[in-house]
């Protein structure tokens, strides 16, 4: 009992410090120098020699370098690098001037707030920061309060992100998956194949667009929300009596953007019909090095971006400049996966994984284990506000209690774990996204998580109906229609609740 005790430490440290200090980095990193000194009999040196041997593995082992890590990393650089040139060379700025003179209705801007989120499907923090921008001169032409505008930023960014693979975040998780040996699948097809089951994250993207095209939530009855409502008119007149926004124009921001995604998916495709057997699709994608896919896909985005900021007028240095602040930026992210990685082959050398899945094979019903990963997941993650560290921790212990208690629930489970991290770091105050969610929107980061969470925790119900449905054996398609009607039902209780207030309020003033 002692010996499995000691097993754990490393594990329960980093998920207690996650958990009390917030801070992801510092966990990992103490889970594993502890897990060092527990496989060295804690002798210094020889964890020294440890911890120095396993971080070199990740580059170099068994006599070859680690293309998949490799590739990972240079694309992840090079996604931090674009962001910020994009950021800073005024390309976000000039869409927006562009938008501007397109919208003609308050209906248009709330659907351009979600379109352009899809657009700028990058990552989340910079779809966070650029669409915000973006769109505060909207709210003030068309009087949508900053809230609703918040909202519809943060709900088509980090839930956006964790479907695509051609996003920041799909290396990322795909480099997790990568280091499971119990996949049943390559991790990119992992990865869609968990995206298809990712029922929190679709059903918010679905929700946010039903709420910007009928305009539900975010009313503030006059008598209640006087200042509100005069602060939201002091700002459309102030708009009108500005001098008129220029042209601007879309192709600095959508050039790179759209090379991004048509050389994503014609990399993966290149790559994978010239190692196939066959000509199938299936086997491309099989076949597909999806690592230097993304590194060369992200290599001729960001050089393409390079070369329209230079024309635009940006200087050499600037573009330097840009570049550096590129690499600070995503150094910490980065800095997440090498620790992911590391704490993996401690974990993986300890045996915890193997221990707990045992346990679990004997003390977790099968029948809940699905939403029983979803729950567990949003609560860490809303402790922690990092949906990332959550997938670092949890998709490896994930497919291990999967394994040993329902193998063909492994994809679900890990479904589960991407939708309830992305929940809860949804719902956090201290999650990055929705700080800057609520600031490049100009409202503040408490306004903007309390209007937002009673429709977060809309699509977590719905979510966890289907991902019982699928526990039960339903079959994926039935479990979608039970979602989405759980979600509509939920969606117009919600709307009649609020309309009856308002209308109660109203009448009292």
């Amino acid at each position: 009992m002692l010996a499995n005790l000691l097993m754990l430490a490393p594990l329960l440290l980093t998920l207690v410090l996650a958990l009390v200090l917030r801070r992801t980095l510092v966990a990992l990193g103490v889970g594993i120098v502890s897990g060092a000194l527990i496989l060295s009999s804690f002798n210094p040196l020889e964890s020294i020699h440890y911890l120095s041997s396993t971080a070199w593995q990740q580059f170099y082992a068994n006599g070859q370098w680690q293309a998949w890590h490799l590739n990972v990393l240079a694309a992840m650089v090079l996604l931090g690098v674009m962001t910020q040139l994009l950021a800073r060379g005024g390309a976000v700025k000039s869409f927006a001037d562009w938008l501007y003179h397109r919208i003609q209705s308050g209906r248009q801007a709330r659907i351009g707030v979600v379109l352009l989120g899809w657009v700028v499907f990058i990552d989340g923090i910079f779809s966070c920061l650029a669409v915000g921008h973006v769109c505060q001169p909207l709210s003030q032409r068309y009087q949508m309060s900053k809230e609703q505008i918040a909202y519809l930023v943060d709900s088509n960014a980090s839930p956006l992100c964790s479907l695509l693979p051609f996003s920041s975040w799909g290396p990322y998780v795909m480099a997790i998956l990568a280091g499971i040996t119990l996949m049943p699948l390559s991790p990119l097809e992992s990865f869609i194949a968990i995206a298809q089951l990712n029922f929190y994250a679709i059903t918010v993207i679905v929700l946010s667009l039903l709420i910007a095209w009928f305009g539900i939530g975010f009313t503030y009855p006059k008598a209640a929300n006087a200042e509100t409502s005069q602060s939201a008119t002091e700002d459309a007149n102030h708009a009108d009596a500005s001098t008129e926004v220029a042209a601007g124009s879309p192709w600095l921001l959508g050039v790179p953007m759209a090379s991004l995604l048509l050389a994503s998916i014609g990399f993966t495709l290149w790559s994978g019909a010239a190692n196939a057997t066959s000509n199938e699709l299936a086997a491309w994608l099989t076949a597909a090095d999806i690592g230097a896919a993304m590194r060369d896909a992200c290599l001729l985005a960001t050089g393409i971006a390079v070369v329209m900021l230079k024309f635009a007028g940006r200087s050499l240095t600037q573009l330097l400049t840009d570049t550096v602040a590129g690499i600070k930026v995503i150094s910490f992210a980065i800095a997440i996966l090498l620790f992911t990685w590391m704490i993996g082959a401690v974990i993986a050398d300890l045996g915890v994984a193997k221990l707990l899945a045992s346990w679990a094979e004997q003390f977790i019903s099968s029948h809940i284990l699905v939403a029983g990963c979803f729950v567990l997941c949003a609560v860490m993650a809303f402790t922690t506000g990092s949906s990332w560290g959550t997938f670092a921790i949890m998709i490896p212990i994930g497919a291990e209690i999967a394994q040993a208690v329902d193998q063909t629930l492994m994809l679900p489970v890990l479904s589960a774990v991407m939708a309830g991290s992305v929940f809860g770091d949804h719902c956090s105050l201290i999650s990055d996204t929705s700080v800057i969610s609520a600031t490049s929107s100009g409202c503040a980061p408490h306004a903007h998580v309390v209007t937002q969470l009673p429709f977060a925790m809309i699509a977590a119900l719905s979510a966890i109906v289907g991902f019982q449905a699928i526990n039960l054996g339903l079959a994926p398609l039935w479990s979608w229609i039970m979602v989405l009607s759980v979600a509509a039902a939920l969606l117009y209780g919600y709307q009649q609740l609020t309309t009856s207030r308002a209308a109660r309020i109203s009448s009292a003033g």
